[in-house]
């Protein structure tokens, strides 16, 4: 059976879905025996950067599962795993599936008091720790430590049970948001709604020319990591998961540089904090001449980072001499959240590109959008900011044990995803902020943090990145406050505040308390790397200003 013939045939099989991809793959007849998913560290005694297979995958899941089978977790039982590695979490994931079982998967940079809160509200059968994390076992957390996740791969898989048949509503993970605001709350994915998005597009659009090798920058523990995960292997393409990481929050640049020049990707995949770091690097002394396309999901990406990455990288394109490679790259941005299962809309950015000023797009096929009112709950009109409502069939379920969170997201059948959008006159969105992080001017005049962050990063190119504070003090007036990032070669002594004021423009600026430089801990991040601004707020309301 040809490629596209057993795509198709994939998209077609309505057992398929988010928690049995290893079985469906093996029943319709896939070479089990190819190179599929790379890790970069070790796992169960097979040494780091080796290829695994889809019988190997298999055999290492089916060990897990009797592992966790042995411990008595079997049907809907929820199970926290709090583990640093790639394979620690996509393995285990799996295993958790074929028994029917909920894994809870927590990215390993989420601080041990936040972890020991969430598995306490996620109320499972147990918890599995690596020893990054052995300070959980000191919390109270409701539930046991089942063991290391050393020990998981130790099992035998000849007394794995039979992989449980899902029904496409059945919840099949659990993530997390990333905790701007408090605890992250815990997001409860379906078998069909986490596989929706692969079966609607990535097993029906044309395959890429030539060998396709993916390199995921992405949190393994993220719903866009298992994504990731199971359209690599639906699709057949080669995955290199990586662990590593090169700070408290983000997977360092040189890290990722140095992964790109050894694997060779033709696509990488990142969250906006990935370009951000790399955009610190002098990329045109990198051999980046693999890479075809960049991925982005989660916030939108900033234009003065995506102009550096279509800058490298290579494209093939027809010429008299055949198709060749050319220099140039696309970056393709899908801005998305762990509540939507899928980023919701897409634009791809090339050299030339003028489609910025944060356009998100177009909506993807399945995706349903308004933006609303959400005093009257009406459409507002083109050009005007509205809050973003999705119908889609990639939705979370809701949230784990808080039935008031997941309906207080719910307006008239839609699903409020807390951004603020308008749509221009050729049908494009633009994404101009979080609902929560926006501050009214009056007058009909509205501060949004995001846009001011784009236009300063615009106006600023010694600026790598930045954060925009705003607030409405006790007396009524806004305040705010600039965050600056600089670039590696920037002149730290600058006062920037007058070019700053520029980029901002008349009303917002009127409100701005000071411009400070910060060292990259100098702003408050939560486990996926976005900036936690709730906290930044009471920061710059208590005048206690940047740490």
């Amino acid at each position: 059976m040809g490629a596209d013939n057993f795509r198709a045939t994939l998209a077609a099989d309505a057992e398929l879905g988010a928690g049995n991809v290893l079985p469906r793959l093996a029943a319709h007849g896939a070479d089990m025996d190819v190179p599929r998913v790379t890790f970069d560290v070790d796992v169960d005694d097979i040494p780091a950067w080796t290829p695994l297979s889809l019988a190997t995958l298999t055999e290492r899941v089916a060990a897990r599962a009797a592992w966790f089978a042995a411990r008595g977790v079997g049907r809907r039982d929820p199970v926290a795993v709090y583990v640093t590695s790639a394979p620690d979490v996509f393995l285990n994931f799996l295993a958790l599936t074929r028994l029917g079982a909920i894994p809870a998967l927590m990215n390993g940079n989420m601080p041990i008091e936040l972890a020991a809160e969430f598995v306490r509200r996620l109320r499972g059968v147990g918890v599995v720790v690596d020893a990054d994390h052995a300070a959980l076992r000191e919390h109270d957390l409701g539930a046991p430590v089942l063991g290391d996740a050393a020990e998981t791969g130790t099992g035998d898989p000849a007394l794995a049970p039979p992989h449980h048949r899902h029904h496409p509503e059945d919840p099949v993970v659990i993530t997390h948001s990333s905790g701007t605001t408090r605890v992250p709350a815990a997001i409860v994915h379906s078998h069909h709604g986490l596989f929706a998005a692969i079966r609607a597009v990535r097993l029906t659009e044309s395959r890429p020319y030539g060998e396709v090798r993916e390199l995921s920058a992405l949190p393994a523990a993220h719903a866009a990591g298992i994504i990731t995960l199971n359209q690599a292997l639906c699709n057949g393409y080669q995955l290199l998961c990586l662990s590593a990481q090169g700070g408290p929050f983000a997977r360092s640049a040189e890290t990722i540089l140095d992964a790109i020049e050894r694997w060779r990707p033709t696509g990488v995949f990142g969250f906006a904090v990935t370009w951000s770091e790399l955009a610190r690097v002098d990329l045109s002394r990198r051999d980046l001449r693999s890479v075809r396309n960049w991925f982005n999901t989660g916030d939108c990406a900033h234009e003065a980072h995506v102009r550096r990455l279509v800058a490298v990288g290579s494209h093939p394109t027809w010429t008299r001499d055949g198709l060749v490679d050319v220099p140039g790259s696309k970056f393709v941005d899908m801005l998305g959240s762990t509540e939507m299962g899928h980023g919701a809309f897409r634009i791809t950015h090339r050299l030339g590109s003028d489609r910025y000023d944060r356009c998100v797009g177009k909506p993807y096929p399945f995706a349903r959008i308004a933006l609303l009112d959400v005093t009257t709950g009406e459409e507002v009109p083109d050009g005007q900011v509205g809050h973003v409502g999705l119908k889609s069939p990639t939705l979370a379920i809701g949230y784990w044990n808080d039935s008031v969170t997941t309906w207080r997201t719910r307006l008239d059948g839609w699903y409020l995803t807390g951004d603020l959008m308008y749509r221009d006159a050729v049908g494009d969105y633009h994404h101009v902020d979080r609902a929560s992080d926006a501050v009214d001017l009056g007058d009909g005049a509205w501060l949004y943090t995001a846009l001011s962050e784009e236009r300063i990063l615009t106006h600023c190119p010694d600026v790598r990145d930045c954060t925009v504070v705003a607030a409405t003090a006790d007396d009524g007036a806004p305040v705010t406050e600039v965050l600056l990032l600089l670039a590696d070669d920037a002149d730290a002594s600058l006062d920037r505040t007058d070019r700053v004021r520029a980029a901002l423009g008349p009303a917002v600026a009127a409100t701005l308390r000071r411009v400070v430089t910060v060292p990259d801990d100098g702003v408050v991040m939560g486990p996926t790397g976005k900036v936690r601004k709730f906290l930044m707020r009471q920061r710059l309301l208590a005048g206690t200003g940047a740490p």
